[in-house]
C-alpha cells in the first residue's frame, strides 16, 4: 500500500496498518541499538525505520530529497550524508542563504531573516546543500577520484553551497559603499556566483571536518563538531565556533546529489569554478580550492 493508498482507507484498516507499520520500525530501531551505532548495520537498520516511519506518514520531516539520496548512493550511504550534514552559523546580520542555483541566481532571492533558525529565503527558496561524496573505504578510485595513500579507508562527504554572489570584504557593512570604493581602486570586491563547501572525512581516525575559505581551507581539517560558520560577504568558512543568532540546522538542509548533475554535463556557467571542475572533486585531501 502506498502513502497515497494510506491516506485514502478509511476505519480500522488503516489503523491497524499505520500500527503494524510503526511496530516494525520500533523493531528495527531496537535491533540499531543492539548491535552498537558504530557497526555499518547499524546505519541501514535506522534508514530502514526512517524510510518506513515515513511511510506510514508519521514523520513531518519526510520529503522528495530522502529519495534523491537513496537512489544516488542507496539507503546507507543515504543516512550517513543525511547525518553528516551540517548547521550553518552565520556571521550577526548577513542576510544570505546557500541555495539552488537552478531556480535562484539572484541576491534578492537569497535573502533570508536575520535571526533565529532560517532554512528558507524570504522569496520562498529553500536552503540547498549540493553532496558530493568519495567513499575511500575499499578500493583506489571512487566515483572518479583518487583514493591512494592517506585517503584510503576514509570516507569523504563534500557539502556544496551555492550563494549568487561574492562580496569580499564587506561583512555586514553597506554592500554600497565597500563595492564603490574597491570598483574604484580596480579591486571589486563584488563577483557573481559563489561556491563554498563543508567537507567531512570519517576514518578510522574520527571524523575531521574543514570548511572553504578563499582560497584555501582555512584551519585544514579539525575534529568535527556537526557545524561551521560563516562570514557574511565572502561565505568562507571558518571551523571555530563562536557566537551566533542565525542559523540553518543540518536537518533542514534540502540535500542534493551533484554528482548525477555532474553526469549529465550542465550547461550552466559561473563566475568561479563549478564543484564538478575543481581539483577537490577528484582528490578529497586536495588542499585548494581551485
Amino acid at each position: 500500500m502506498s502513502p497515497r493508498d494510506l491516506r485514502g482507507a478509511s476505519g480500522q484498516g488503516a489503523v491497524e496498518w499505520i500500527a503494524l507499520i510503526f511496530a516494525v520500525a520500533l523493531l528495527v530501531l531496537a535491533l540499531a541499538a543492539a548491535v552498537g551505532i558504530g557497526l555499518p548495520g547499524a546505519d541501514l537498520a535506522r534508514a530502514v525505520a526512517s524510510r518506513l516511519v515515513c511511510a506510514a506518514g508519521l514523520s513531518g520531516s519526510c520529503d522528495s530529497q530522502d529519495g534523491r539520496l537513496a537512489r544516488a548512493y542507496g539507503a546507507e550511504m543515504a543516512q550517513l550524508v543525511a547525518d553528516g550534514a551540517p548547521t550553518i552559523l552565520y556571521e550577526p546580520g548577513m542576510r544570505a542563504l546557500p541555495v539552488d542555483y537552478r531556480r535562484c541566481r539572484e541576491d534578492a532571492c537569497a535573502e533570508g531573516q536575520e535571526a533565529g533558525q532560517v532554512w528558507r529565503s524570504q522569496a520562498g527558496e529553500p536552503t540547498v546543500a549540493f553532496v558530493r561524496v568519495v567513499d575511500c573505504r575499499s578500493g583506489s578510485e571512487a566515483g572518479g577520484a583518487t583514493c591512494a595513500g592517506a585517503r584510503a579507508g576514509n570516507l569523504y562527504l563534500q557539502y556544496w553551497l551555492y550563494y549568487p554572489g561574492s562580496a569580499t570584504g564587506e561583512g555586514t557593512i553597506a554592500p554600497g559603499v565597500v563595492r564603490a570604493a574597491s570598483s574604484a581602486v580596480g579591486k571589486p570586491s563584488y563577483h557573481p556566483d559563489d561556491w563554498e563547501s563543508y567537507q567531512l572525512r570519517v576514518g578510522p581516525d574520527g571524523r575531521f571536518a574543514r570548511a572553504s575559505a578563499h582560497h584555501g581551507y582555512g584551519e585544514g581539517w579539525v575534529r568535527a563538531y556537526g557545524g561551521f560558520r560563516v562570514a557574511g560577504g565572502s561565505h568562507a568558512g571558518d571551523m571555530q565556533p563562536r557566537a551566533f543568532n542565525r542559523y540553518t540546522p543540518g536537518d533542514r538542509l534540502r540535500l542534493i546529489p551533484l554528482e548525477p548533475i555532474a553526469a549529465g554535463r550542465p550547461r550552466a556557467r559561473f563566475a568561479i569554478t563549478a564543484p564538478w571542475l575543481k581539483k577537490v572533486w577528484r582528490d578529497p585531501e586536495y588542499e585548494g580550492t581551485d
